[in-house]
């Protein structure tokens, strides 16, 4: 008697940290990152998670393409995606958060299209693969500024030559389930800029968890993102032929190259929940909600919504909101909508989001994926 006593107790301790486990090392996920994400940010006098307001920091990050989003059906949610949505594509998922390349289920390509403002152009590719357990993806993002007219310090009038900038970042994701619940990844970034004569290239890591509350319909993630040292510029466009002080009139010319200050990469510390009830019919919807925790800005609120018929047709929206709205271009809306498509055993997805702007056109978005 005493044995099975013994027994009994063991197997439901056992089966209690089995089935607590997953919930555990979310919320340790979530009790860490925000102090890698203070270590991240510098210790500066403002920063993100603060009583200060981040609005004195505001302009002075790089590498600010990484902030724009990528990809229609994020941007429709309004850039609420960080729990990750079971049926979205793995190499959209990650951009949002590395562990949602663990969404996908065989081989899966992306490409999307962002027309944004002042005739700028974004193209993102993407290619991902599961082995087992473990998931990999590659994506590459490339910016066409077009032919820019040349204005110099010398020169400050608008002139008949023109230069070009080019910004390409490459990623490389690793992600892996954990458990039939809890997912995690690890995105490391290559920046390229290149302006004229000056070129930029800096190293950056995203990393992220997901959870699945159960068959609830409820998701949480947690995402920390562009985590790096500094960008700096180098190149010939540094250089001046100057004469130095104390010189006479007609000393030699020297040249003298300028060292480029280092900027800081915009971190971000996101957390997203999300819901999806069935409807009366083959109608679904999803509701999700997330807080974005800004290095450089002030914290962020946003929400979106997706209705979804028969796991085909979807209508999608969302809504981003932050105390220095007045001082933005958008107007913090989006709408968007998608078709599903099956077919011969490959899954296609077609999306569009609308941003709409105050002052510029309104972005545009168009993604196109697969999955097989």
């Amino acid at each position: 008697m005493h044995i099975d006593i013994t027994y009994s107790i063991m197997k439901t301790m056992t089966n209690f940290f089995k089935s607590s486990l997953p919930g555990l090392i979310a919320l340790a996920a979530v009790l860490l990152l925000p102090v890698t994400a203070a270590l991240a940010q510098g210790g500066g006098e403002t920063g993100a998670g603060t009583n200060q307001p981040n609005t004195n920091r505001v302009g002075t990050s790089g590498a600010n393409e990484l902030l724009v989003p990528l990809t229609a059906r994020y941007s429709a949610l309004g850039n609420s995606i960080t729990s990750v949505l079971p049926d979205m594509n793995g190499i959209e998922a990650l951009y949002a958060n590395p562990a949602g390349l663990a969404v996908n289920t065989g081989t899966s390509a992306l490409f999307s299209r962002l027309q944004y403002v002042d005739d700028i152009g974004m193209n993102y590719f993407g290619l991902a693969q599961r082995i087992g357990d473990n998931h990999l993806a590659l994506a590459i993002s490339s910016w066409d500024f077009g032919d820019i007219l040349r204005q110099t310090e010398i020169n400050p009038e608008k002139a008949e030559a023109t230069f070009s900038v080019q910004f390409i970042n490459l990623g490389l994701t690793y992600a892996r389930t954990l458990t039939d619940r809890i997912a995690a990844g690890v995105t490391l970034k290559v920046i390229n800029e290149t302006i004229d004569d000056l070129t930029a290239t800096g190293v950056v890591f995203d990393a992220g968890m997901t959870y699945v509350v159960g068959e609830s319909g409820l998701r949480l993630g947690v995402a920390l993102k562009n985590v790096g040292n500094e960008l700096q510029y180098s190149g010939t466009g540094l250089g001046r032929r100057v004469q130095l002080p104390d010189q006479p009139n007609n000393a030699t010319v020297n040249t003298v190259v300028l060292e480029s200050e280092g900027m800081q990469y915009p971190t971000l510390l996101n957390f997203g929940m999300s819901y999806t009830r069935m409807l009366t019919g083959a109608a679904s919807m999803t509701m999700l909600g997330h807080f974005r925790s800004n290095s450089f800005e002030e914290d962020q609120f946003s929400g979106g919504l997706e209705l979804g018929l028969r796991e085909i047709v979807y209508l999608r929206g969302g809504y981003e909101w932050s105390r220095q709205d007045n001082t933005t271009w958008y107007k913090g809306y989006s709408l968007g909508a998608g078709i599903n498509m099956g077919l011969a055993g490959t899954q296609l997805t077609l999306d569009y989001a609308l941003v709409p702007t105050d002052f510029f056109d309104n972005i545009q978005y168009v993604t196109l994926s697969a999955t097989l």
